[in-house]
């Protein structure tokens, strides 16, 4: 017999579900909230009922008994860092979720809605979530920034960077922890990370827009002159932040974030061409920089995300680094399945869900 496992992905503007019978996908939808929708809300978690709502109204609809679910994984929000792994949603956790400590983010959602359904359902349906995005394994030494009043974060793609990494061992027939691996994820924000023995010991902060520059994030940018616009008078503390993280990057610079329309025009115009290749090569240059980080030992760098099915990009990425690794390119990011299969190996008793405290 199949376990069935619902999925549960809220974002700032839809809420993804999903319903999985092991690893055979059988109904995925996603509920668009629109701007008016959302601003009738003071903030995040009082979108709670509206949100859990529309779920069990959509599984209705789609004829699917929610009381045939064996699981419920939701989307790991912004609570306190912890080890990558699958995570039984407890009382500490909801009070993190409920009072989020790094900031307000909708994925704080999908564990308290996960929570709350399965509580409807009995004790023999527990809520999970999985490798959210404060997942930090980092290094102690690869914490260290440079000033003591500063310290590097580990805040980056972990969901669907883990999942592409065990989908690498499985298809090369080793073990995820037997592997050093590079991932790069390429989408609105970049992460570049390195895999040793199973864990992320070193990545950049994605969420701030560090490392390379995105399609709408800065990355680092040169210390001296980002001090110099902080203190120039010409903009506020919000707008440096947005010029960072929501209006950074390609979309700074060609007004356009949609890598699909930059790729097209980048075959006729020569300056959104040089961009695409900025982008590209400083990806490039991040994935070299966690090769020093495995001392060389690489077994393949992997692409994914989004932007990966720009084929101009990962051949650029790839012409520049292949030389370390093997590049193998996983376009696109499956958080639904990635979310519903490590419920299932919590349900096979592959593994075991750990404590949050």
């Amino acid at each position: 017999m199949a376990y069935r496992i619902l999925a549960i992905n809220p974002g700032s503007t839809s809420t993804k579900i999903a319903i999985f019978e092991d690893e055979n996908q059988i109904f995925i939808k996603t509920i668009r909230h629109s701007a008016e929708e959302i601003s009738s809300y003071p903030n995040i978690a009082s979108q709670f009922a509206y949100r859990k709502d529309l779920i069990l109204s959509e599984l209705k609809n789609a004829g699917i008994d929610i009381a045939t679910i064996d699981a419920i994984v939701g989307r790991g929000g912004v609570i306190k860092p912890i080890e990558s792994g699958i995570y039984e949603v407890n009382a500490a956790m909801l009070h993190d979720l409920e009072h989020p400590v790094m900031g307000e983010h909708a994925s704080n959602l999908g564990g308290l809605i996960s929570h709350n359904i399965a509580a409807e359902l009995g004790d023999k349906v527990k809520a999970y979530i999985a490798d959210p995005v404060v997942v930090d394994e980092m290094d102690p030494i690869a914490r260290i920034s440079g000033h003591p009043a500063i310290q590097r974060l580990s805040i980056f793609h972990a969901l669907n960077q883990k999942a592409i990494a065990r989908t690498y061992a499985q298809e090369a027939g080793r073990k995820y922890e037997d592997l050093n691996l590079i991932v790069a994820h390429m989408g609105g924000g970049i992460s570049v990370s390195a895999h040793q023995k199973g864990r992320v010991i070193d990545t950049n902060n994605a969420l701030d827009g560090e490392g390379a520059f995105s399609p709408e994030r800065s990355g680092s940018l040169p210390t001296g002159a980002l001090v110099n616009l902080c203190f120039s008078g010409q903009y506020t503390k919000e707008e440096i932040k947005k010029m960072l993280c929501g209006k950074g990057g390609v979309v700074a610079y060609l007004g356009s974030n949609d890598m699909l329309e930059v790729e097209r025009k980048a075959e006729t115009d020569p300056e959104w061409a040089k961009i695409q290749d900025a982008m590209s090569y400083q990806v490039s240059k991040e994935i070299g920089a966690m090769a020093t980080v495995l001392k060389g030992q690489v077994d393949a760098i992997l692409l994914t995300g989004g932007i990966a099915y720009g084929k101009p990009v990962t051949d650029y990425i790839t012409a520049r680094v292949g030389f370390i690794a093997p590049v193998k390119v996983y376009p696109g990011e499956d958080e639904m399945r990635a979310l519903a299969m490590n419920g299932l190996r919590i349900l096979k008793g592959e593994t075991q869900a750990k404590k949050y405290v």
